[in-house]
């Protein structure tokens, strides 16, 4: 029987050694063997318990709730792969209806005409050329609306030079930036969840490179973003209903979370 390191199994699953040395230590994914020198060794069926825990945590599950699951004498491995199969069903034909919106997004962006049905059109195949909706470029850039919170952020900080910023730039973006712009805030989004349901703690060093890569990206794109001011949208994380829904819709307690890292970060 094959047997591979760790850093082959961390390479093959798309996953840290630091993961994988926390799964063995909490008895979630024990390898069965040692190399003479004592490094950890991983066989076939350590791979398929392995695999279990990949296609829970792809379901947005926490450690111990995949723990309870695996152990249960009740485990139905084909029925968790199907969950799994129907979940990337669903996720990859929504994938594919926002490709097809980003597509017209960026044709509209270098100046072509794009077609979608109008119901009212009298021509023949009921096509005729039209730009997208304001409801169309909210899917298209997942569901990101500059404009939602106007009214609101002009009445709280319309009187800084933080909000004056922000409003110069967001005016000149387009498409692309706007997307750049939801790609980065997901991928910071998604690795502080995974530090999270890992139970990294929020003062960690890999936290707090999270908490700063996030301060960067408000720097980036919208304002001069402080430490101060950092702290303050953290706190907002959790005080505003509407941003910690945000954070909790990805995992419970995940707004928490956030806001305990930049705190950490900056020693507020």
């Amino acid at each position: 029987m094959k047997r591979r390191t760790i850093g082959e199994v961390a390479r093959l699953a798309r996953v840290s050694v630091r993961a994988l040395h926390h799964w063995d230590e909490i008895g979630l994914v024990v390898p069965s063997g040692r190399s003479p020198k004592g490094y950890r060794l991983y066989t076939d069926r350590d791979l398929e318990k392995l695999e279990v825990v990949l296609v829970h945590r792809a379901l947005g599950l926490g450690l111990d709730e995949i723990a309870r699951i695996v152990g249960d004498p009740a485990f139905d491995r084909v029925r968790a792969l199907r969950t799994h199969r129907d979940a990337l069903a669903r996720r990859l034909e929504a994938d594919r209806a926002l490709l097809a919106l980003v597509d017209r997004a960026i044709s509209e962006a270098e100046g072509k005409t794009t077609m979608r049905p109008n119901p009212k059109s009298s021509q023949r195949h009921g096509d005729v050329l039209q730009p997208m909706t304001p409801e169309e470029r909210v899917r298209a850039f997942g569901a990101f609306e500059p404009e939602a919170y106007d009214d609101e952020a002009r009445e709280r900080w319309g009187h800084t030079d933080a909000y004056a910023e922000s409003r110069r730039r967001t005016k000149s973006y387009g498409p692309r930036e706007w997307e750049t712009i939801r790609a980065e805030s997901e991928a910071i989004e998604r690795e502080l969840c995974e530090l999270f349901v890992r139970g990294v703690p929020a003062s960690s060093a890999e936290a707090s490179a999270l908490a700063e890569r996030h301060r960067a990206h408000v720097d980036r794109w919208f304002y001069a973003c402080t430490p101060e001011i950092h702290t303050g949208l953290a706190r907002g994380y959790v005080e505003d209903p509407r941003f910690a829904a945000h954070y909790d819709r990805r995992r419970e307690g995940l707004a928490l979370y956030v806001r305990d890292a930049i705190l950490a970060r900056h020693g507020a």
